[in-house]
Protein backbone atom coordinates (compact mmCIF):
# COMPACT_ATOMS: atom_id res chain seq x y z
CA UNK A 1 0.00 0.00 0.00
CA UNK A 2 1.11 3.33 -1.21
CA UNK A 3 0.80 6.23 1.58
CA UNK A 4 0.27 10.00 1.12
CA UNK A 5 0.34 12.68 3.69
CA UNK A 6 -0.92 15.98 3.28
CA UNK A 7 -2.42 18.91 5.23
CA UNK A 8 0.85 20.35 7.00
CA UNK A 9 1.43 24.25 6.53
CA UNK A 10 2.03 26.82 8.94
CA UNK A 11 0.30 27.92 11.34
CA UNK A 12 0.16 30.11 14.34
CA UNK A 13 -0.10 28.84 18.57
CA UNK A 14 -3.63 28.29 19.47
CA UNK A 15 -4.57 27.51 15.64
CA UNK A 16 -5.37 24.05 13.78
CA UNK A 17 -4.33 21.98 11.14
CA UNK A 18 -6.21 19.09 9.44
CA UNK A 19 -3.92 16.65 8.26
CA UNK A 20 -4.60 13.49 5.77
CA UNK A 21 -3.63 10.19 5.07
CA UNK A 22 -4.61 8.66 1.64
CA UNK A 23 -3.51 4.88 0.92
CA UNK A 24 -3.85 3.54 -2.66
CA UNK A 25 -3.53 0.38 -3.93
CA UNK A 26 -5.52 -1.62 -0.79
CA UNK A 27 -8.76 -1.45 0.98
CA UNK A 28 -7.12 1.06 3.58
CA UNK A 29 -9.89 -0.36 6.13
CA UNK A 30 -8.09 -3.22 6.54
CA UNK A 31 -5.12 -1.46 7.79
CA UNK A 32 -4.36 0.23 10.92
CA UNK A 33 -2.91 3.49 10.78
CA UNK A 34 -0.64 5.92 12.79
CA UNK A 35 0.99 9.39 13.15
CA UNK A 36 4.35 9.83 13.94
CA UNK A 37 6.36 13.08 13.72
CA UNK A 38 9.74 13.78 14.00
CA UNK A 39 10.97 17.08 15.48
CA UNK A 40 14.27 18.55 13.98
CA UNK A 41 17.33 17.05 16.51
CA UNK A 42 14.23 14.61 18.27
CA UNK A 43 13.86 11.47 17.86
CA UNK A 44 10.43 9.91 15.93
CA UNK A 45 7.73 10.19 18.58
CA UNK A 46 3.87 8.55 18.20
CA UNK A 47 1.35 10.77 17.78
CA UNK A 48 -2.03 8.65 16.99
CA UNK A 49 -3.15 5.60 15.82
CA UNK A 50 -6.24 3.78 15.46
CA UNK A 51 -6.50 0.06 14.47
CA UNK A 52 -7.94 -1.75 11.53
CA UNK A 53 -11.63 -2.14 10.84
CA UNK A 54 -13.86 0.12 11.97
CA UNK A 55 -11.17 1.88 14.01
CA UNK A 56 -12.99 1.72 17.51
CA UNK A 57 -9.59 1.54 19.11
CA UNK A 58 -7.58 4.45 19.11
CA UNK A 59 -4.43 5.43 21.03
CA UNK A 60 -2.91 8.95 21.32
CA UNK A 61 0.47 10.23 23.41
CA UNK A 62 -0.14 12.03 26.31
CA UNK A 63 1.30 15.25 25.10
CA UNK A 64 -1.68 15.38 22.46
CA UNK A 65 -4.16 14.01 24.52
CA UNK A 66 -7.63 17.04 24.50
CA UNK A 67 -5.89 18.86 21.66
CA UNK A 68 -5.64 16.03 18.53
CA UNK A 69 -8.33 13.16 17.23
CA UNK A 70 -7.64 10.84 14.69
CA UNK A 71 -10.76 9.41 12.71
CA UNK A 72 -11.25 7.58 10.12
CA UNK A 73 -12.87 8.93 6.57
CA UNK A 74 -13.89 5.65 5.08
CA UNK A 75 -15.79 7.01 1.95
CA UNK A 76 -12.41 8.54 1.08
CA UNK A 77 -10.34 6.19 2.17
CA UNK A 78 -8.37 8.35 4.43
CA UNK A 79 -7.34 8.60 8.00
CA UNK A 80 -7.54 11.87 9.46
CA UNK A 81 -5.23 13.49 12.11
CA UNK A 82 -7.37 16.64 13.51
CA UNK A 83 -5.11 18.88 15.56
CA UNK A 84 -6.13 21.71 17.25
CA UNK A 85 -4.72 24.53 20.13
CA UNK A 86 -1.05 23.87 18.52
CA UNK A 87 2.04 24.99 20.37
CA UNK A 88 5.46 25.65 18.65
CA UNK A 89 6.77 22.34 20.14
CA UNK A 90 3.98 20.42 17.50
CA UNK A 91 6.59 21.76 15.14
CA UNK A 92 7.59 18.60 13.38
CA UNK A 93 7.61 16.58 10.08
CA UNK A 94 4.30 14.38 10.20
CA UNK A 95 4.20 10.54 9.04
CA UNK A 96 1.51 8.69 8.51
CA UNK A 97 1.96 4.75 8.46
CA UNK A 98 0.37 1.69 7.74
CA UNK A 99 0.18 -1.80 9.38
CA UNK A 100 -2.59 -4.71 7.79
CA UNK A 101 -5.08 -5.67 10.29
CA UNK A 102 -2.70 -4.39 13.01
CA UNK A 103 -4.61 -3.68 16.62
CA UNK A 104 -3.47 -2.96 20.27
CA UNK A 105 -1.02 -1.02 22.22
CA UNK A 106 2.04 -1.63 20.07
CA UNK A 107 0.25 0.41 16.93
CA UNK A 108 2.12 3.07 19.45
CA UNK A 109 5.80 1.52 17.95
CA UNK A 110 6.86 3.05 14.77
CA UNK A 111 8.46 -0.69 14.32
CA UNK A 112 4.99 -2.38 13.96
CA UNK A 113 4.47 -0.49 10.71
CA UNK A 114 5.47 -2.55 7.75
CA UNK A 115 4.52 0.97 5.38
CA UNK A 116 5.37 4.61 5.42
CA UNK A 117 4.27 7.52 3.72
CA UNK A 118 6.57 10.81 3.24
CA UNK A 119 5.80 13.36 5.97
CA UNK A 120 4.46 16.67 6.03
CA UNK A 121 5.70 19.75 7.31
CA UNK A 122 3.46 21.74 10.20
CA UNK A 123 5.05 24.79 11.39
CA UNK A 124 3.63 26.14 14.76
CA UNK A 125 4.90 29.56 15.13
CA UNK A 126 3.53 33.54 15.32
Amino acid sequence: VQLQASGGGLVQPGGSLRLSCAASGRTFNNYAVGWFRRAPGKEREFVAATSWGGGSTRYLADSVKGRFAISRDNAKDTVVLQMNSLEPEDTAVYSCAAELTGWGPRLMRGESYSFWGHGTQVTVSS
